[in-house]
C-alpha cells in the first residue's frame, strides 16, 4: 500500500458512477495544499470557449477531485507524494486534452523545486499542438500567467519566470508539451508527466519502453507525478495500454496492493452492463454513469442522435462508437464483411476450458495445421467432440519466430499480448514451431482421442515439409494425414461453423489470440463460393482460424476414437 492504512482500492466504484460521484476512495489528503491546487485550476481559462469562462465555470467537479488527488497526496511526515501516478479512463468529449494542459499548468504553479522538467506527451503531433494551443491560451487570457510563464513557441515549451518568495531564486521550470516518440524522453529526469490518449501509443512498438523511461526518470523523485488520461480504445486492448488498465482495475478491485503508486479513476461500465445478452449500455438512460462533463463539454440529447447515426451504418460503426463515447471495451474488430461466425464467438467462449479439458471431455478429437514462414504465425487447432453433449470442443495455438516481431511491428506489442497469455510462443530454434505442434498431438493420441480408419491431422494444401517429416519420424502413417484444399473447398467450414456457434454447439477457450483472429477474417464471393481472407494483408493475422477450418472438415466426417485404455477406465491412469 501506498501509505499504513491507505488503500487504492475502491470496491463501490460502480454505484459511485450510479451516483455521479467520482469513483475513488476516501484518501487522507492534505486539504491546504488540496484546495489550493483547486483554486489554481478553477482560475484558469477555456481558451476555445466563447466568452473564455474559467475552469471553475466549466469544469466539472469531477476533475476538481482529480487535481485535490494529485497535488493534495503528500504525507506529511516524510514529504512523499503517494499518489504518484493517476490513470483516469474517460470517454470522448469529456475535455480530456483541455484538462491535461490546465493540469500541466497547475503542476507548474505548484512546484516549489527550481530547474525542473514537466512533459505533457501526445499521441499525435496534431494532439500534441492541440494541447499546447490551450495551455498557450490559458496563459494569454490571464494577466498574472502572463507575467509569469513565457511561451516559447517554436520549442512548444512553457518556461516559468516565478522566483521564489524565500529564496529569491528564479523557478526556471519547464513544461514542453511533445508528441510520443522515444527521443522525447531519452535521457529526461522529469518531475511531473501527463500522457494524453495512451489507448493511441498501444499499437507503437516501442510505447512500453517510454512510458517505462518517463517512470525511471521519476524514480529519484519522490514528489514525482505521472497523469495518463486516456478514451478506452477502438480495437481491442493490447500492449502497453492493455497492461495499463489490467493494472489500473486491479488496484480499483483491491486484487493488487503491494507497492503501489497508481490511483485508478475509471469511468466505464461494470461487466456485466458490457456483455449482457440485451446490451444494458445501448440504454440511453445509463450513460451519464460514464459521463462525468455531461451537461458540459457533452449534451445526451447530442449523443443519442449521434449514437442512431452510427447504428444506421451498421454494428461495425455502432461498437466504435460505443468504445469512443462509452468506453465500451471491443472484443474483436468487427467490419462490414466479416466472416458470420463473429457475431456469436464471444458467446461461446469459456474463458476456464484448457487442452486438459479438451482431453477430459472428448470422446474423439481431430486436428489442423496451418503451416507460416518465418515472418508468419504457425498455428495448430484442435476440435473435439463432447462424450455426452456432442458438442465441438475447441482449442488453439501458435508459434512464431522473432522475424515476425520484427517486420510487423504494428502487431508486436498484441502478439506479445498472446504469449503472455499462453496462447503463443515465440520461438528460438527454426523447428520448435514444428516440435511444440506435435507435441500436442502426440498428447491426443496418447489419450486414445484421434482416429485410426479415418484422416485424423488436417494440413493445408502448402504444409511445409518440416512438419510432415516430423510427424513420419513419430509413426504417423500418411493415411491419418490429410491435405485440405483451400479458398472455395473450404465452404463448408466457412458457413457451417457460424450455425454450431449461433446454437452454441461449439464451445472454444475464449482466448485473445482467437478473438483477434476471428476478428480479422472477412468473407468473399468468388463465383458461387464464399471464401475466407485476412482483412488486412500482412498484419490482420488468421492462421489459428484457417487451422481451425482445417480441423472442422474433419471432424464433419463424424470420425471414431480409438477411446481411453483399460486402465483410465478403471481410474488408474490419466493422461
Amino acid at each position: 500500500m501506498p501509505l499504513d492504512g491507505v488503500s487504492f482500492s475502491c470496491p463501490d466504484w460502480a454505484d459511485k458512477l450510479r451516483q455521479g460521484r467520482t469513483p475513488i476512495p476516501d484518501l487522507p489528503l492534505d486539504d491546504v495544499l488540496a484546495d489550493a491546487a483547486v483554486d489554481l485550476f478553477n482560475l484558469l481559462r477555456v481558451p476555445d470557449i466563447p466568452g473564455q469562462p474559467t475552469m471553475a465555470e466549466a469544469g466539472g467537479d469531477w476533475i476538481r477531485d482529480i487535481v485535490r488527488a494529485a497535488f493534495g497526496s503528500v504525507d506529511a511526515k516524510t514529504g512523499k507524494r503517494f499518489v504518484g501516478e493517476i490513470l483516469n479512463l474517460i470517454p470522448k468529449k469529456n475535455s480530456k486534452t483541455t484538462n491535461a494542459a490546465a493540469l500541466g499548468l497547475v503542476a507548474m504553479m505548484m512546484n516549489r523545486r527550481p530547474n525542473i522538467d514537466g512533459v505533457i506527451i501526445g499521441p499525435t503531433q496534431e494532439v500534441a499542438e492541440k494541447c499546447f494551443a490551450q495551455a498557450a491560451g490559458m496563459i494569454a487570457a490571464d494577466p498574472y500567467l502572463t507575467k509569469r510563464f513565457k511561451v516559447i513557441e517554436h520549442k512548444k515549451t512553457i518556461l516559468d519566470l516565478h522566483k521564489d518568495e524565500d529564496t529569491g531564486v528564479r523557478m526556471n521550470a519547464k513544461l514542453k508539451i511533445k508528441s510520443f516518440d522515444p527521443k522525447v524522453v531519452t535521457g529526461s529526469i522529469p518531475a511531473f508527466a501527463i500522457i494524453d490518449e495512451l489507448h493511441l501509443m498501444a499499437e507503437m512498438n516501442h510505447a512500453a519502453r517510454v512510458i517505462g523511461q518517463i517512470r525511471g526518470g521519476m524514480i529519484t523523485n519522490d514528489e514525482s507525478l505521472l497523469i495518463i488520461i486516456t478514451t478506452q480504445s477502438e480495437i481491442p486492448p493490447a500492449g502497453v495500454f492493455k497492461a495499463e488498465l489490467q493494472y489500473a482495475r486491479g488496484v480499483r478491485d483491491g486484487t493488487i496492493t503491494a507497492g503501489v503508486r497508481m490511483l485508478p479513476i475509471l469511468y466505464e461500465f461494470p461487466v456485466e452492463m458490457q456483455s449482457s445478452e440485451d446490451k444494458a449500455w445501448r440504454d440511453p438512460k445509463v450513460w451519464p454513469m460514464v459521463l462525468p462533463n455531461l451537461g458540459r463539454s457533452v449534451t445526451l440529447d447530442r449523443l443519442v442522435a449521434d449514437y442512431q447515426g452510427a447504428v444506421s451504418k451498421g454494428i461495425e460503426e455502432e461498437i466504435r462508437w460505443a468504445s469512443q463515447h462509452l468506453n465500451i471495451e471491443i472484443g474483436m474488430g468487427l467490419h462490414a464483411n466479416r466472416w458470420p461466425g463473429a457475431n456469436y464467438w464471444i458467446a461461446c467462449g469459456d474463458r476456464k476450458f484448457t487442452f486438459d479439458d479438451l482431453i477430459d471431455q472428448s470422446e474423439v478429437c481431430v486436428a489442423g495445421v496451418d503451416g507460416g514462414g518465418l515472418d508468419d504465425l504457425f498455428a495448430l487447432a484442435a476440435i473435439g467432440r463432447h462424450r455426452i453433449t456432442k458438442k465441438w470442443l475447441h482449442w488453439a495455438h501458435c508459434w512464431a519466430f522473432d522475424d515476425v516481431l520484427k517486420q510487423r511491428q504494428d502487431i508486436a506489442p498484441r502478439l506479445r499480448d498472446f504469449e503472455k497469455d499462453g496462447d503463443l510462443t515465440i520461438c528460438e530454434n527454426v523447428n520448435d514451431d514444428v516440435t511444440g505442434a506435435c507435441d500436442r498431438i502426440d498428447q491426443l493420441e496418447a489419450a486414445g482421442l484421434l482416429p485410426i480408419d479415418s484422416p485424423a491431422i488436417a494440413l493445408d494444401s502448402h504444409g511445409i515439409a518440416e512438419l510432415l517429416d516430423e510427424l513420419e519420424a513419430r509413426g504417423y502413417a500418411d493415411d491419418r494425414l490429410i491435405s485440405i484444399g483451400q479458398g472455395w473447398k473450404l465452404q463448408q467450414a466457412v458457413l457451417t461453423l457460424p450455425r454450431r456457434l449461433k446454437d452454441r454447439k461449439f464451445i472454444h477457450g475464449s482466448t485473445g489470440l482467437m478473438t483477434w483472429n476471428v476478428g480479422n477474417a472477412k468473407t468473399e464471393l468468388k463465383g458461387s463460393n464464399y471464401i475466407v481472407t485476412k482483412q488486412v494483408a500482412g498484419s490482420a493475422k488468421i492462421d489459428a482460424l484457417m487451422a481451425t477450418f482445417n480441423a472442422a472438415m474433419l471432424m464433419f466426417g463424424n470420425p471414431e476414437g480409438v477411446g481411453p485404455s483399460v486402465y483410465e477406465t478403471r481410474g488408474i491412469r490419466r493422461v
